[in-house]
């Protein structure tokens, strides 16, 4: 294949790698596979031009992205709409989209693993036409993101520390807004401290990331509204990796959703899509895209036939 790698050099682990070193090792790895491959070392705010860039060229089968959740999920986005197949490179704090297609989170590792991968189709949502590949959230998980951005901070441990300093605030100041959705041929108005939407079911671990992007549906989760020791209650099971699993939650599996917000007028609604927190400006439809992106994946470890060792004195 004919690759271009697209690498952001503001992004987590990248801030304090030798990028030359990187990209020598990234280019031997893909040519000892027999690819060819282009590689760019960008800034942050030059990420989106440049993947859009490659793109929109006749003459690539597949790009590659480095960096953290948020230049991974634009370039998502990028490769959906183009059709352009997509490997990933996690150079971010929680690496999310990595760990959910199972691939090594070391960004040296994961060289090999996508040099001889391959191209598989998964799944993606998307937020009134905007992409996401891990989810749409709203009230507790808005209120964090909006916490931990107030707070000043230039490596993932100060990510982390803002972070943990966030979710205590929300313990103590839960959000509840009133909800209405459609979903699958289902009406309901609820009143909630949180709703989630996430690309496929979350799995069973406690940083709530999809074990499968292949199962061609959307989760759904909502919880009612909450006083800080429920907030408590459900921090918990998070942390314990039984999300899924709280009394506090009611799940459903869906295609779409569409979500009305009766409040919207009075009050200003936050929500966040993969990590980044946007202002809403009226009403949600939420759909999944199964098996629309294609993604440069490891290879399968072919299973060994099982033999019995040759007995002293015999031939195999």
């Amino acid at each position: 294949m004919k690759l271009k790698a697209i690498l952001n050099s503001d992004g987590g682990t990248f801030r304090t790698t030798d990028m030359g070193l990187y990209t020598k090792a990234m280019d031997e790895a893909f040519r000892s596979a027999g690819h060819e491959i282009e590689i760019a070392v960008v800034s942050g705010s030059d990420m989106e031009a440049e993947l859009k860039r490659a793109a929109n060229r006749d003459d690539l089968d597949a790009m590659i992205a480095g960096g953290g959740d948020g230049t991974i999920s634009a370039a998502a986005g990028v490769a959906w709409k183009s059709g352009l197949p997509l490997g990933v490179v996690p150079a971010g704090t929680m690496n999310l989209f990595a760990r959910s297609l199972k691939l090594p989170l070391d960004i040296w590792k994961v060289l090999d693993v996508l040099a001889n991968g391959e191209v598989i189709d998964g799944d993606i949502g998307s937020a009134n036409g905007r992409a996401f590949v891990h989810q749409f959230s709203m009230g507790l998980h808005a209120r964090m993101v909006r916490y931990r951005e107030s707070y000043s901070f230039a490596s993932r441990l100060g990510k982390i520390s803002a972070s943990t300093r966030a979710a205590i605030g929300v313990v103590f100041n839960p959000p509840q807004f009133k909800i209405e959705f459609r979903a699958d041929g289902v009406t309901e108005r609820r009143k909630v401290s949180a709703l989630s939407v996430s690309n496929n079911h979350f799995g069973a671990n406690s940083l709530m990331y999809a074990d499968d992007l292949t199962g061609g549906h959307l989760g759904f989760y909502t919880a009612p509204p909450l006083t800080p020791p429920g907030v408590g209650r459900l921090v918990f099971d998070i942390l314990r990796g039984k999300f899924r699993e709280s009394t506090l939650i009611t799940e459903m599996s869906v295609k779409q959703v569409e979500l009305y917000f009766p409040d919207a007028r009075k009050h200003k609604i936050n929500c966040v899509i993969d990590g980044e927190l946007l202002r809403l400006r009226g009403d949600v439809e939420i759909k999944i895209h199964a098996g629309e992106l294609k993604l440069l994946v490891g290879s399968p470890v072919a299973p060994q036939a099982a033999a019995v060792a040759p007995a002293p004195g015999m031939t195999a």
